[in-house]
């Protein structure tokens, strides 16, 4: 016999259900002829309604679904987020590489449509566990914002993966560079060598700052662009180093050469600080995950023997 919140909990999903599909039908009905089409239909140019609806169902089920669902929800996230929120966004897909296909829009159309499964599911689940009236809104609000915090959450993560991987390759580099403008390659050239003998962060930006650079960005524009696309500061000082260099007339190769060294003893010297911060990191699982555990298989024996002791007095 089903109990009555469980019911009630398959009754929400299931209206959920019917909505969502409502929803769909709604948007796919709604996908129409292009304003071309449109006048091409007007002057007979073109074939029978039926012709043009099977051209919309040939279409991919992303552009006919997904894309207006998520236009719906990037409204939505539009309307609940400050425009100085929209902005961090921004400046966290600068930070994590600008991924293909991610904009602003898409981030908020994420978390517009994580709080309402989060929502759900936390009444669902509150439900399922026979939860009062209160642990059913403090369940569906709690769930709610983590499903509506979980993709500015993973944008961060990217954002700091990203940062750490370039400050760890960048004297890699910057080695690199200054070898090979010691050798007489022309810094441009020697930036293009780096991007295409390295990979990962350092070999997208300076591959970005060579394309800015091929149509007119001039070469200090391009530098601070790329220190603008960055929070880095070993990157940041390399390119006011390179900045000051054009504006003196100081020799490219001897700055690159005094930065190369400076990215690498600040690399050794997060080393030694990581280093020195693991016995802190390591004393808490000490204490409440491996003391307790040598507590017992080694008092555990005699504590038993004891109590035997005392029972048989």
């Amino acid at each position: 016999m089903l109990s009555a919140n469980l019911l009630l909990a398959i009754g929400l999903l299931l209206v959920f259900l019917a909505l969502t599909c409502t929803f769909t039908w709604v948007a796919l009905r709604m996908v129409g002829p292009s304003g071309v089409e449109r006048s091409l239909a007007a002057i007979g140019q073109v074939a029978a309604p039926r012709d043009l609806r099977a051209q919309q169902l040939q279409r991919p089920f992303s552009e006919r679904v997904v894309d207006p669902l998520l236009t719906s929800f990037v409204q939505v996230g539009h309307r609940f987020t400050p425009d100085d929120r929209v902005l961090r966004i921004r400046r966290r897909l600068d930070l994590a590489g600008n991924p293909v296909g991610w904009d602003a829009d898409r981030i908020l159309g994420l978390k517009a449509l994580g709080g309402l499964v989060g929502a759900v599911l936390g009444l669902f689940g509150a439900l399922v566990l026979g939860g009062g009236p209160l642990w059913l809104l403090v369940a569906t609000v709690v769930v709610g914002l983590l499903g509506w915090a979980v993709p500015s959450l993973w944008l961060y993560q990217t954002a700091h993966d990203r940062s750490e991987r370039l400050r760890r390759d960048l004297p890699d580099a910057m080695d690199l560079l200054t070898i090979s403008v010691e050798a007489g390659m022309a810094f441009d050239a020697a930036v293009a060598q780096v991007a295409r003998k390295t990979a990962g962060p350092v070999a997208q930006e300076f591959t970005r700052m060579l394309q800015e650079m091929q149509i007119g960005t001039g070469r200090m524009q391009a530098l601070r662009a790329l220190a603008d696309r960055s929070d880095v500061p070993e990157l940041q000082s390399f390119v006011g180093a390179m900045v000051q260099a054009d504006a003196f007339g100081i020799p490219v190769a001897s700055v690159l050469r005094v930065q190369s060294k400076e990215t690498r003893t600040k690399r050794s010297q997060r080393a030694e600080e990581a280093a020195q911060r693991v016995p802190i990191k390591i004393l808490l699982p000490l204490i409440f995950c491996i003391l307790p555990c040598l507590f017992i298989i080694i008092l555990g024996p005699a504590v038993i023997t004891i109590l035997q002791n005392l029972k048989g007095l």
